[in-house]
């Protein structure tokens, strides 16, 4: 359905993450994955959205003049929000078991920002998930994490893993967006295009 609506689009995914190349393909559209290494730094001032925003641009930035007339080209970035704080993706085994260990029995805030960018324009939404986590006991973090080596996930979780069925209570807001693309925001907005 979509799909013949873009037909004059060319959609590009500047994302590494195989799961939003699976809500592409999911949702059937024709896209070319076209990746920059960045530097995911952003000022230390911003908080919550402004950061998944801040990111999601500065991604979309790296392919200013590379941009034909009818392609749009579509960068997220998501974190988990606790406490005031970003948890990005973690570093190490022993970071991914502190971070696993501050949601347990908590609820934190997943944000996911997406950028779309053309050469004409940048329009930038994003999403926040509210996640509870029951308490989780040590030996599941780290079973978690030697099985499912998490280092590519914010906030050191999937939550379509192991993880999610015995770690998740409670979840207010999307679920595709806790796995990093708010899909039903995403197709609102191709499906606007003119």
């Amino acid at each position: 359905m979509l799909k013949n609506k873009l037909k004059q689009y060319k959609l590009i995914l500047a994302s590494g993450s195989p799961r939003r190349q699976q809500f592409f393909r999911d949702l059937e559209l024709d896209f070319e994955i076209r990746l920059k290494e960045i530097e995911e730094i952003y000022p230390t001032e911003l908080k919550a959205a402004e950061i998944t925003n801040y990111l999601a641009e500065l991604k979309a930035s790296a392919f200013e003049s590379e941009l034909k007339e009818n392609e749009i080209l579509i960068t997220s970035d998501t974190i988990v929000w606790l406490n005031e704080k970003a948890l990005g993706k973690p570093k190490d085994k022993q970071d991914a078991f502190e971070i696993l260990k501050s949601l347990s029995n908590t609820t934190h805030e997943v944000i996911t920002s997406v950028c779309f960018k053309t050469n004409s324009k940048t329009d930038l939404l994003h999403d926040i998930t509210k996640v509870t986590f029951n308490e989780l006991s040590d030996e599941s973090i780290l079973y978690y994490i030697d099985n499912f080596k998490p280092y590519d996930k914010a906030g050191a979780y999937g939550i379509q893993e192991w993880i999610g069925f015995i770690a998740v209570s409670k979840i207010e807001g999307s679920y595709a967006n806790v796995m990093g693309l708010p899909v039903h925001k995403v197709y609102d907005y191709l499906s606007k295009l003119e």
